[in-house]
């Protein structure tokens, strides 16, 4: 018997959260009868669900400006990382750049990416458990399942990267990892392992595969097959098996294309971007002002945080970058962005980024990328490159020479071509949420020295070992208190 609590939580996702619900479905209840049967009783209803896991990525939670989706969450991962670097100090996310909250088991920060991707992941569990029941066609069935599956793994995934110890190829990971969720209700579960969760997402994001093989999506807010192949290349590379992320990262790219250079530095605001795999559009009736992507990311809002302090790239990094390449234009060594036509009480700051614009001055709206053909280029030539494969090379040849006329095809092998690979990841992949991670797979250390972090900001962290505790976020000390299964990290 589904719990008062259940249908308590449907009727809010249902017309509170959920603001893409169909006039049609909400006619058939009235709204304050909205329950657990009547919202999955039919493929329709599972759609209308689905719909609103889409809508929820960009969503407002808590009641904080700075805990908006996934948006949010990547920034997180990023300002963690060695390659955002904030030229003053701001109170939004000071904590994750200082890593003050990694070591705060009540730190908001951390209770944001749990319970957010918890949240998620129980939407997509009332898909996944009641679809094979509901009325309507199989090939209904399969496109909801299939993308409620890829969204519980992705779920999964995230959160075993940040709460547990790395993955290690060939070790037994039996160290702790996160809760697998895969029922809607009030148990309890413990930690799984790292392994555990590995083998779930992995099973998840392959039945997915399978059923979403002959979807085709509306939009880039949906998931469809290239998505599935790309998540998988993703999961893959950071568990090491690196013929199964080339193969399947191979696959995601097949029949797409990269951007030119000229959308290149466009902004990073739409996401019908033909490179653009997943993204959620932000549209004006939805949109959160202060809250959204571009309130944060953008160079061109009219805002306290994008006034006072833009974000800038690690000035050791935008060194690296060849003026010839195309992405040495969304930053701006000198600050001053002359072609944005910044007002006066726009502080400027060296070596600060307009990858990302929103609509103007006036508008944060800005489409936020999830997924891009450009990471799937990165992640074949990485797992090639680890298994010595000479079309590695190649590989980052055909990515590059989009980016910079001028490259020519490396001569490096081995740990230097990897090592290469890795640097373009950076300069690529920049505020898309994939640094933390990436120095945490590699088991890298983070190198903040000699570049343009303030000691003072950062409150002297500059570097830390990759045998740091840290690595392993706190799990919030909410989530232990409601549930006394759960294992904390060491302190």
């Amino acid at each position: 018997m589904k719990s008062n609590y259940i249908k308590l939580i449907f009727a809010f996702v249902c017309i509170i959260i959920f603001g893409s619900c169909s006039d049609d479905f909400l006619d058939k209840k009235p709204t304050e009868f909205v329950n657990y049967e009547g919202a999955t009783k039919t493929t329709e209803n599972l759609m209308t669900l689905l719909n609103g896991i889409h809508r929820s990525l960009y969503i407002r939670y808590e009641g904080n400006q700075n805990e908006n989706g996934l948006g949010s969450l990547m920034q997180q991962i990023d300002i963690a990382g060695d390659d955002i670097v904030f030229p003053v100090t701001n109170g939004w996310y000071l904590q994750v750049y200082n890593w003050a909250a990694f070591s705060n088991e009540n730190s908001q920060d951390l209770r944001f990416q749990f319970r957010t991707y918890y949240r998620i992941i129980r939407n997509a569990n009332t898909i996944i458990n009641a679809v094979d029941a509901s009325i309507g066609s199989d090939a209904d069935k399969k496109i909801v399942k299939g993308q409620a599956l890829l969204y519980r793994a992705f779920c999964h995934y995230q959160l075993v990267q940040l709460f547990g110890e790395r993955y290690i190829n060939g070790n037994n990971n039996s160290q702790l990892g996160v809760p697998i969720i895969l029922t809607v209700g009030n148990d309890k579960f413990p930690r799984s392992t790292v392994e555990e969760v590995y083998v779930q997402i992995n099973k998840d994001v392959d039945e997915a595969n399978v059923l979403l093989a002959d979807y085709t999506k509306p939009n880039n807010s949906h998931l469809d097959l290239k998505v599935a192949q790309g998540l998988k290349a993703r999961i893959a590379l950071t568990q090491g098996n690196w013929a199964v992320a080339a193969n399947y990262a191979n696959k995601a790219r097949t029949g797409k294309t990269l951007m030119s250079a000229s959308d290149y530095v466009a902004g990073f605001n739409d996401y019908s971007n033909k490179e653009w795999m997943w993204g959620s559009h932000i549209n004006e009736v939805q949109t959160d002002y202060f809250g959204n992507f571009g309130a944060y990311m953008s160079r061109n809002y009219n805002s306290t945080v994008i006034r006072s302090c833009p974000k800038a790239i690690n000035s050791k990094l935008y060194n690296i970058i060849p003026q010839t390449d195309v992405r040495s234009k969304i930053f701006d060594k000198t600050g001053s962005h002359t072609a944005l036509s910044l007002a006066s009480n726009y502080a400027k700051f060296p070596y600060t980024s307009q990858k990302f614009l929103s609509i103007n001055t006036g508008d944060s709206r800005c489409d936020i990328p999830y997924m891009r053909v450009a990471e799937m280029y990165l992640i074949e030539a990485e797992a090639k490159a680890r298994l010595g494969d000479a079309n590695a090379a190649k590989v980052l040849f055909d990515f590059e020479i989009t980016r910079d006329p001028a490259y020519v095809l490396t001569s490096n092998t081995g740990q230097a071509l990897v090592e290469e690979i890795l640097l373009q990841r950076r300069i690529e992949l920049w505020g898309e949420g994939f640094r933390f991670y990436d120095l945490k797979r590699t088991n890298s250390s983070l190198d903040r020295t000699g570049a343009n972090h303030d000691s003072s900001i950062v409150n002297g962290v500059l570097s830390v070992d990759s045998a740091d505790k840290r690595w392993q976020w706190l799990i919030p000390k909410a989530e232990i208190d409601a549930n006394p299964l759960i294992v904390q990290n060491p302190l």
